[in-house]
């Protein structure tokens, strides 16, 4: 699929490259072989002007004539005829042995067939400028294959730097493509691992949900244990939590804005928090301790800042070290709220540190523990994201930290 979509962006740009290099491409070619036609136009004018007679003989003069193209002189090939009745006089210009040949009898044939008085002979490749004098008919005529030639010899380096550009450019829409679709590839990936890490969290409720009730099924009534039952509740609910969980982030990521945003006190929704899991903390024997700065007002959602707080609160109890003490520190600076979470422990390596606010991931890999679902923090940065705060993570042979930082209500 991102193979597909990069080859898709990149024929797309090479599209609107090419088309637009082309357009480029063609506007000089079109502007020069109008200048080139202009000033071949303008020596068959002053070749038709000027008198090529020296004296009243039939000796003519041969003056070369050229252009001036990019700085460099351009002699063009003409020559002049009069025609005095069915006869045809070469009087001048730069070719040899014309006058009573067939091959003039042919151009002046085609010439004089033509309605225009200006115009051109395509078989011959010739430009003619016919001019009436009563009793003869004066006619000057330009190669036009100098024309062309001087014209591709023109245009030849902007092709190849055409040529070039096009491949350079292919290059850089091949490099863009990765990083354009770099995004996508990080969702693609991320939405794969979610679905089946969301399948394996799943699976083992699910499996503790159907050996209680099969078991219970199977047992006669008056049998079957209290526990059973219990089992199911239990699981039953925890599979509940994961399925509001999930539902809370697949809002978020469909940019669904639930935060009601009004004057809260972050002080007492960290007090609040702190009291409610002072005696989940004693009972896993990790002692919490806070400090916490009065009048530390925001604007924020309630609700939601209460279960951040009650997030870092959580992972801080889970995963601090036996006996280690909890610290929980509201910090309040001229314009911010800071709140920090720290629990004694390993410290954690850089590389598995980023990760940590990713969905179902746990630093020790471990998929058998059925304390949480690695979600939590996933959820506390979403909630950080919606109040426009921060939330990051530091960690350190003293401990690790969770850092949330929120503007205060001005």
């Amino acid at each position: 699929m991102i193979r597909k979509l990069r080859l898709k962006f990149v024929a797309i740009c090479m599209t609107l490259v090419t088309a637009v290099l082309a357009v480029v491409f063609l506007s000089v070619y079109f502007t020069m072989e109008r200048s080139i036609e202009t000033l071949s136009r303008q020596v068959l004018y002053r070749v038709a002007q000027d008198s090529l007679y020296s004296g009243g003989s039939r000796d003519f003069v041969r003056p070369e004539i050229s252009i001036d193209v990019g700085g460099d002189r351009v002699l063009l090939p003409y020559f002049t005829v009069e025609v005095w009745g069915s006869q045809a006089y070469v009087t001048g210009g730069t070719y040899d042995e014309l006058e009573n040949t067939e091959a003039l009898q042919a151009i002046l044939s085609d010439c004089l067939s033509q309605p225009k008085q200006e115009g051109t002979i395509r078989s011959y490749r010739l430009r003619y400028l016919r001019q009436d004098n009563g009793l003869y008919q004066k006619i000057a005529f330009v190669d036009m294959s100098m024309e062309m030639t001087v014209l591709r010899n023109m245009m030849g380096p902007y092709l190849v730097i055409l040529l070039i550009s096009l491949l350079l450019l292919l290059g850089v829409s091949v490099l863009l493509s990765r990083w354009a679709t770099r995004p996508v590839e990080k969702a693609w990936k991320q939405q794969r691992q979610f679905l089946s890490d969301a399948s394996h969290e799943l699976k083992t409720p699910l499996t503790v949900i159907l050996s209680n009730a099969e078991l219970l099924e199977a047992a006669p009534l008056e049998d079957r244990p209290a526990h059973w039952a219990d089992n199911i509740h239990t699981e039953a609910r925890r599979m509940r939590s994961l399925v509001e969980e999930m539902l809370t982030l697949a809002r978020a990521d469909n940019m669904v804005r639930t935060a009601v945003l009004t004057e809260v006190s972050l002080s007492d929704i960290s007090a609040d928090a702190v009291l409610a899991f002072e005696p989940v903390a004693f009972e896993a024997g990790k002692p919490l301790e806070y400090h916490i700065d009065q009048d530390a007002a925001v604007l924020g959602d309630g609700d939601k800042l209460r279960q951040l707080v009650g997030i870092l609160l959580d992972n801080a109890i889970k995963y601090g070290a036996e006996g280690g003490t909890i610290r929980l520190r509201l910090q309040k600076t001229d314009r911010q709220a800071i709140l920090t979470v720290a629990n004694p422990g390993e410290p954690i390596p850089p590389e598995k540190l980023g990760r940590l606010f990713e969905r179902f991931y746990r630093t020790d890999d471990s998929r058998g523990e059925q304390s949480g679902f690695g979600l939590g923090l996933s959820i506390a940065q979403t909630i950080a994201q919606e109040h426009k705060a921060s939330l990051k993570a530091e960690s350190d042979a003293e401990s690790t930290r969770f850092i949330y930082t929120m503007a205060l209500k001005k």
